[in-house]
Formats: structure tokens, sequence, C-alpha cells
């Protein structure tokens, strides 16, 4: 049927005027409906338009310091994920191609980093059906004279895939004697899983923190059966088959001078009691300036001072307890670890001082010391950050000429407030940790090896903090120690910048044969990817 905005005056001749009025009524119709569409249409944009208004006022203006980390994360990626959503709606609603999200009025350029180029790259090439000049008064062949690329990121789901090993045998006619190759030795002798699936399992548990009973799950959408108690089997056996590389890598850990020492809570089953009970796992890292970063975890039934003392040694040790600079907070245990050898030296952290004062904002609301304090803090702060990349011999220098006369301002104005302040009140508590504590707080003047604080531990205690809210307890003493075996080698391989799963899955493969006098050789700061 011929449209109604097509008719010319030809095609009305001959219609008698009821057609004609029918006609019209039809038009005027059509009209008032493309009318409604239209201002449905700019509604619809209004709408939308407004959301995306509002969502980056949220943006800007939202207080992302008075939230909890997991909190902070969760509003980004519901942010991310929101703008991305009305604007793919405003491109619908318009009919023409949006602006990508955060670019600006004057410039749309995507600012999206290049795709990494050890990635693998599968071509497409497309071509004109038809490559001979579309002018009907040349029609030659044309000549390729320059391409065009675009590149999108794609994703194949794991893949399971089968190691045959086959052993040929050998056999003399003449001597009746049989050779063959010995089977190779592996990780889980005996078992199913090839060393990288048993590093894919550890990495899901103690680095992605997927709990057995998932894994299980994912692992049966590629009709592969690995039941939660095997994956615990093969997980307790790669741990056993790592202690000796975590002892080694315990060694290189406590040989630095500088050390950062943290604890976190992590619950475990109490199958007595039917419950569970608060174990501790204890964290001690090269220091933040070291040149070659590892850390190391030790799990414990407790938080007393027995559990480092015990780990880093004792005087009675006969020489084997380590000594150096202990980078902590005032955590009373310390104290006796401090006095268990000899020539150790505390540091306090700043951070937690810090914290002191900005409570009293969160809490009170408006608190006149607690805001200038931070004020002489972030001045400590700006300076340390300058003095980061330098030597240790430079930093030491920049601190006496830059950050010294700053912590001495510092203590002459915190011991005039504190003579103003009522004795008992959390403004007082707040000086007093810094006045109380201030040798440590100031011990890295004396020392450029020394950080200002201690949150390079905090960040790798971070962690266990994530595993304990997928797993929700360790299921026992020996689970826990497993758990600091694998954590300790992964988040080191990762300071090193190794994939967690290349690395593991090589460690595995060559711990049935290394040498014990070999074993360095696979801790992480010496590891290169084959």
């Amino acid at each position: 049927m011929q449209a109604l905005h097509d008719l010319k005056d030809e095609d009305l001749q001959g219609l008698g005027p009821e057609a004609v009025a029918a006609l019209a009524q039809q038009m005027l119709q059509r009209l008032r409906q493309q009318d409604s569409e239209i201002r449905f249409r700019d509604a619809k944009i209004e709408k939308i338009t407004f959301q995306l208004a509002r969502l980056k006022a949220w943006k800007f203006g939202a207080k992302t310091e008075a939230m909890s980390a997991e909190q902070r994360r969760l509003f980004e990626e519901t942010l991310a994920e929101d703008e991305a959503s009305l604007q793919a709606q405003l491109e619908q609603a318009r009919g023409e191609p949006a602006p990508p999200p955060g670019a600006s009025d004057n410039q749309r350029k995507p600012r999206r980093r290049p795709l990494p180029d050890h990635l693998r790259r599968v071509e497409h090439h497309h071509e004109p059906d038809n490559t001979n000049c579309p002018n009907v008064e040349c029609g030659k062949l044309m000549t390729r004279v320059g391409e065009d690329i675009s590149e999108r990121l794609d994703i194949v789901p794991a893949e399971f895939f089968v190691h045959r090993h086959i052993y040929g045998k050998w056999a003399c006619r003449c001597c009746q004697c049989l050779v063959q190759e010995g089977a190779l030795p592996q990780v889980i002798d005996g078992g199913m899983p090839a060393a990288g699936l048993v590093a894919h399992t550890l990495i899901s548990r103690f680095v992605d923190h997927l709990p057995y009973y998932r894994q299980e799950a994912i692992n049966a959408r590629s009709n592969v059966h690995t039941p939660r108690s095997t994956l615990a089997s093969w997980s307790g056996q790669a741990g056993a088959a790592l202690e000796p590389l975590y002892e080694a890598h315990k060694r290189f850990v406590l040989s630095a001078r500088v050390l950062h020492a943290d604890e976190t809570p992590v619950a475990m089953l109490d199958p007595g009691a039917g419950k569970t009970r608060r174990a501790y796992v204890w964290a001690y890292a090269r220091g933040a300036f070291d040149a070659v970063p590892g850390v190391i975890y030790d799990f414990c039934i407790g938080r007393g001072a027995r559990f480092p003392i015990v780990f880093l040694g004792a005087a009675e040790d006969g020489g084997r307890s380590w000594c150096g600079t202990l980078v902590r907070d005032e955590y009373k245990a310390y104290d006796s670890v401090m006095s268990a050898a000899p020539d150790r030296l505390a540091a306090g952290c700043l951070a937690h001082a810090r914290r002191k004062f900005d409570e009293l904002l969160r809490d009170g609301g408006k608190s006149a010391v607690a805001t200038e304090a931070l004020q002489h803090i972030a001045r400590i702060y700006r300076v340390e950050r300058e003095l980061a990349s330098m030597t240790a011999e430079e930093r030491l220098a920049g601190r006496r000429n830059g950050t010294r006369p700053l912590w001495e301002g510092l203590h002459v104005w915190l011991g005039l407030e504190r003579g103003r302040v009522p004795d008992g009140s959390a403004t007082a508590k707040a000086i007093d940790y810094s006045l109380n504590h201030w040798a440590t707080l100031t011990h890295h003047l004396l020392d450029g090896e020394v950080s200002i604080d201690n949150n390079s531990i905090e960040n790798l205690v971070r962690p266990w903090a994530m595993g304990r809210k997928a797993w929700l307890f360790a299921g026992s003493e020996l689970a826990g120690r497993r758990a600091a075996i694998v954590m300790s080698l992964v988040q080191s391989a990762k300071l090193h910048g190794h994939d967690p799963w290349a690395y593991l899955k090589e460690v595995l493969t060559r711990m049935p044969t290394q040498l014990n006098s070999r074993i360095d050789e696979l801790l992480p700061h010496r590891w290169v990817p084959s």
C-alpha cells in the first residue's frame, strides 16, 4: 500500500468526498501518533539526561571517605554499571551513538589502554566482494592502498584437557629383557590432576577466594566431576609438598634488617565445641623500601606474644633469632617480642596515630584539634612521598632537612594542646597515643630504610580479610597453616609481578624432583618464567 505522505494530487483524482475525508482523517491520526512518539522520546531523553546528571553529582559529591573499603568498591562498581546503562539507553532513545562514559563535551576520544601485546591475536580479514572500480565509466581493477585495524577483547572460558602419557615397552627377543621409561614424578602421585589443575585449584581457593563447593559447581559446567572433598585433598597434598619451599622463603624474609609485622583475626572451626573460635594470622614482610620484597604468613591459634617470639626466634635459640628494626603498631605483645632478643629496635606507625585523630572527626563530627593534627600529619606525608624513590642515605638526609622540623613542630603543638584538654577525654587519648610513643613514631628519622608507617604490611594482610568473607572460617589449624603456606608464596610472587598460576604450576611440576640444595631456585624472588 502506498504511504499516505507519498500521495500526489493526481492520486486523489476520481475519489469521492467521503474517501478524501477518510484519507485526511488517517493522515491526521498519523500526525498525532508521530507527535506523541516524539513527545515520549523527548521526555525519555530528558529523564535519562537528568539521571546521568544526578549520577555525576553522586560520583563527585559522595563522601567515600566515610565508607568502608567494601562499600567504596561496591559504590564505584555500581556507579560504572549505572552510567554505562544510562548511556546505552540514551543512545537507543536518540537513535545515534552516544559519547563514551566520562568523555568531555569538547573531546570525545576514548582513553582506554592498549590491549597487551602478549595476548593471542585472531585475525579476521574484511575485503570488498568486488574490487573493481564502482564507477561504471571506469570499472578497472583497484589497488589496495592500506587498511584500518580495530581490536576487540574476547575470552575463552577455562578449558579442561587431558595429558596422555604413553610409555613404550621395548623387549629384547634374544635376552628376554624389557625396557620402559619410568613414570614421571607428580606432586599428587597416582592421582588424576596434573600440576596445572592443582595450581588452578589453589589459586581459585587462596587468591580468588572461591570455596571448594563453588569450584565444584564451576567445573561441573564442563562435565568434569570434582567433588569438594577431592579438591580439598589435592590442596592438602600440595600444601605438604610446598612446605620445604615455605621454610626456605621464611629464611629469606627473615634475612631482612627491617621487617614489618601485623596480625589479623580468622575464624577457625572447633569441632569439639560445635562452633568457631578466633585464630590469628601473623604477617611479616621485608621493609617497604627493600629492593627485593617478600611476605610470609604464620597461622596461629592465638594473639599472644609467644607466637611471634617463636617465629622470629629468641636469644636462647642459640643465635637463630632475627635481629633488626621491627615496624609495628603499639599492641602490647610486641614489647615482649622486642625484649626476646638483643639488637631489636622498634619503629612505630604514623598511620595509627593519624587514625586516632580521624576517629575524633568521625565520632564527634567537629574537632579543631583533630583537624589541625591531620593538617600537621599531611604535611609530613607530603614530604615523605617525595623521598620515597630515593636511596636510604638520600632519604635520611631529606628527612633531616624536610620532616624533622615538622615533627618537632608537631611535638610542641601536641604538648600545648594536651594541657588545654581534660584528662580522660577522647581528644586527650588521641594526643597521648602520639606523645607516649614518640620515640618509636620518630625512629624512621634515624634510619633511611625504615618506613614512616605500617601501611605496606596492612595491604598484604588484606587478602586474608577478603578470604575470610568467602571461606567464613578455616576448617582446622592444619588447614590454616596450609593456607599460610600457599598465600605466602603466591602473594610474594605477585609482589614480583609474576602470574600466580604460572608460578605455582611450575613450582608444583618441579618440586617432586628438585634437590633440597637447590630449593632456593623456586623462591618467588628468584623464579624466572620458562
